[in-house]
């Protein structure tokens, strides 16, 4: 499909989904090579990465763990560092590798919280694994060490991410027609 309409808004395709696995396929290469030796627990944000996640935990060939969370950085409309966990861990995770799945990172802010909650919570080490990354979004200099592509500042639909809930279900990814 090269559009579609998403509650009111038309968008038009934007990535193909045959180059978002071949991405996520190379991202699974390098953290297969760089964690050959380990087992890192994988925190997968809920809810727009699940299908980033799904894809790229079939191409993981390392021993590994899986945890869903889910975060929320806003108090109404104001936003906050207390990162509030609307689903969470619920074990300890000191001395651990962490690697943190995202969908997209835009400002970055919501991240910057949780990179600090787990310092907080002594892991050994956190690496961060985004599908889409809005470089020109981006407010901070923590290091993003997967990512599948730079994108504009696009407001995008699609392989998990939605417009008000919906359209997370398409398996390529669309922006916004204006």
């Amino acid at each position: 499909m090269n559009t579609i309409k998403v509650l009111d808004k038309e968008f038009k395709l934007y990535i193909k989904q045959e180059e978002i696995e071949t991405v996520i396929k190379d991202i699974a290469n390098q953290i297969n090579e760089e964690y050959k030796d380990r087992s890192p627990l994988f925190l997968v944000m809920l809810n727009g990465a699940f299908m980033f996640a799904s894809q790229l935990f079939k191409e993981l060939t390392i021993d590994c763990e899986t945890s869903f969370v889910k975060y929320a950085s806003y108090d109404g409309t104001q936003r906050t560092c207390e990162v509030k966990e609307l689903i969470g861990l619920k074990s300890s995770l000191e001395g651990r590798d962490v690697v943190i799945i995202e969908d997209i990172i835009d400002s970055g802010y919501t991240m910057k919280c949780i990179i600090q909650k787990l310092k907080d919570m002594k892991v050994s080490s956190v690496k961060i694994a985004t599908m889409l990354f809005k470089p020109n979004a981006f407010k901070f200099d923590y290091k993003i060490d997967y990512i599948g592509f730079n994108i504009d500042n696009e407001f995008i639909v699609g392989y998990g991410l939605d417009y008000n809930e919906h359209g997370r279900n398409y398996g390529s990814i669309y922006k916004v027609v204006e």
